[in-house]
C-alpha cells in the first residue's frame, strides 16, 4: 500500500439513485425520469471526495465476496482510491442504498445493510499498519462503536489527525471518542443526541460547538439546518454561511465536507480557512442527484466566491 494521506474508515455500498416527478401513493406507479448507480456509501463518497480533491486516500470498508462488491472495488480502483484494506466478507451480500428523490430534492432512503457488512475490531486490526501510516484517518461513527473506537485508539497511536463523523452508535462510546479526536463533525440531529437540542441558529451552534469541544476535540463543526455550519477551535470561533446555490439532493454534501475539511487541515490550511473550504466543497455537491462528490478545484473556487465574507 502506498502512503496515504488520508485513510476512510466506513460504510461501502452500491448507491441506486432514482429521479422521479413524484413518489406515487400505495398501490401506485410512477415513472423514473433519471437513473444512476454508483459507488456509495459513507465512508466510499468521503474516499472519493479526498481523492477528487487531490488527496491519496484508502478505504477501510466491508463489501460481500460477491459480484456487486467486485464491481464497486474495480470502480474504486478507476477512482484512484486505494482499496487494500476492504474486506471481502464471505457469503454475505454487498451493501444497496437506494436514493428515492423526487422534483422538490425530497429523498428517501431504502437501505439493505446486512450487519456482516459492518466493521469488527477485527477488522481494524487487520488493517493497524494503514491506520498508522496515513497521515489522516477518518472516521464514520455509523459503524460499530466497538470498530469505531479500535480505529482511534490505533491512528491516536501514532499522533495521525483523527476526524470523527457523526454521532456515536453507541452513546457509552462519546466521551472515549471525543477525547481521542482531533476534529469532530455532526448534523444538527447528530449534536441532539449528544446535547440534548438541535442547534436553531447561528449562536445555538457556536454554543453547542463549545460545549463539545471541551469534551476534546480541537476543532468542532455544527450545522445548522438551512443556515450554515458552526467552527469553533481553541483561538476562535466563526459561523459560515451555506453558499447560494440550487440544490438538486444535499444527500452527498457531509461527505464533501468531511473530506475538504480534513484535506484543507492536512493542506496546513488555517482553521477559518479549512471551514470554509469544507462549505464550499459541500455546495459544490448538491447541484446533482446521488451522494457521490464531483469536485474540482474550479467548482470549489466558485462556490468559495459565494459564500459572504466573515
Amino acid at each position: 500500500m502506498a502512503d496515504l494521506d488520508v485513510l476512510v474508515v466506513g460504510q461501502i455500498a452500491r448507491d441506486l439513485v432514482l429521479l422521479v416527478d413524484e413518489v406515487p401513493e400505495a398501490g401506485g406507479s410512477a415513472p423514473v425520469r433519471e437513473r444512476r448507480e454508483l459507488l456509495g456509501g459513507k465512508g466510499a463518497n468521503q474516499a472519493v471526495a479526498a481523492t477528487q480533491l487531490g488527496a491519496r486516500a484508502g478505504l477501510l470498508g466491508v463489501v460481500g465476496d460477491d459480484e456487486v462488491g467486485e464491481r464497486l472495488l474495480a470502480g474504486a480502483r478507476a477512482d484512484g482510491i486505494d482499496v487494500e484494506t476492504v474486506v471481502r466478507r464471505p457469503g454475505t451480500r454487498t451493501g444497496l442504498i437506494v436514493d428515492l428523490l423526487d422534483a422538490d430534492g425530497r429523498w428517501r432512503y431504502l437501505e439493505d445493510l446486512p450487519e456482516a457488512t459492518l466493521l469488527t475490531p477485527a477488522d481494524v486490526a487487520g488493517a493497524a499498519g494503514a491506520l498508522r501510516a496515513a497521515r489522516a484517518v477518518l472516521v464514520q461513527l455509523q459503524q460499530p462503536g466497538a470498530a469505531a473506537l479500535a480505529a482511534v485508539r490505533t491512528a491516536r497511536s501514532a499522533d495521525r489527525l483523527v476526524v470523527l463523523d457523526g454521532a456515536p452508535s453507541d452513546p457509552d462510546d462519546a466521551d472515549e471518542l471525543l477525547a481521542g479526536a482531533d476534529v469532530w463533525r455532526a448534523d444538527a440531529r447528530e449534536v441532539a443526541l449528544l446535547t440534548g437540542d438541535a442547534p436553531r441558529d447561528a449562536a445555538a451552534g457556536l454554543a453547542a460547538g463549545r460545549a463539545l469541544r471541551r469534551r476534546g476535540p480541537a476543532l468542532v463543526a455544527v450545522e445548522v439546518p438551512g443556515e450554515g455550519n458552526a467552527f469553533v477551535w481553541p483561538d476562535d470561533e466563526v459561523f459560515v454561511p451555506l453558499s447560494v446555490t440550487p440544490t438538486v439532493d444535499d444527500t452527498g454534501a457531509g461527505d464533501a465536507f468531511v473530506a475538504a475539511l480534513a484535506v484543507g487541515l492536512l493542506d496546513g490550511e488555517p482553521a477559518e480557512r479549512a471551514a470554509r473550504y469544507a462549505v464550499a466543497a459541500a455546495g459544490a455537491t448538491v447541484g446533482h442527484p446521488g451522494g457521490r462528490p464531483a469536485l474540482t478545484r474550479a467548482a470549489v473556487a466558485e462556490q468559495l466566491a459565494r459564500i459572504p465574507a466573515r
